[in-house]
C-alpha cells in the first residue's frame, strides 16, 4: 500500500509498505527495523516477530519513547508476556498491531509530535 502525505516537518515518515519492504522517507527497508521521528535503525537483530525477546528492547528503549508500536507483520500478534512486562516496568506504553496499522498509527503520532518508536516486522 502506498501513502501520500504532506509532511509538516523533516521527521521520518512511512511512505508505504508491502510484504517485502517498508518505505521510510526515501529508504527502502527489507527487514525488521526501528523508526522514530529522528532515527531509523535497520540493523536490528530480530528478523521476525517470533524472534523478539526482552534483550532486543534495549535498542528501542535507548530512544526514550513514551510509546512503542509493534508492527507484527501481515497479522496482529501480541507480544510475549515478558516483553510487555519489561516495557510496563519502565513506564513505556505498548501497542501491537499488524504492519499496516502500525505504519499508519506511527505517522499520525509522529505528526502530533509524540515520542513514539515503531518496531516493525515484515513477518
Amino acid at each position: 500500500m502506498k501513502f501520500t502525505l504532506e509532511p509538516t516537518s523533516r521527521a521520518n515518515l512511512i511512505r508505504g509498505y508491502s510484504a517485502t519492504e517498508i518505505v521510510i522517507g526515501e529508504r527502502h527497508v527489507q527487514g525488521s527495523c526501528i523508526v522514530t521521528a529522528e532515527r531509523l535503525i535497520t540493523d536490528w537483530e530480530p528478523q521476525s516477530f517470533a524472534e523478539l525477546r526482552v534483550a532486543h528492547l534495549e535498542a528501542v528503549l535507548a530512544l526514550s519513547p513514551e510509546l512503542v508500536l509493534l508492527g507484527t507483520g501481515a497479522t496482529q500478534r501480541f507480544a510475549p508476556h515478558d516483553v510487555r512486562a519489561a516495557l510496563a516496568e519502565r513506564g513505556v506504553g505498548l501497542e501491537a498491531m499488524y504492519l499496516g496499522a502500525a505504519c499508519r498509527t506511527y505517522n499520525v503520532l509522529v505528526q502530533e509530535e509524540r515520542r513514539v518508536a515503531a518496531a516493525l516486522f515484515l513477518s
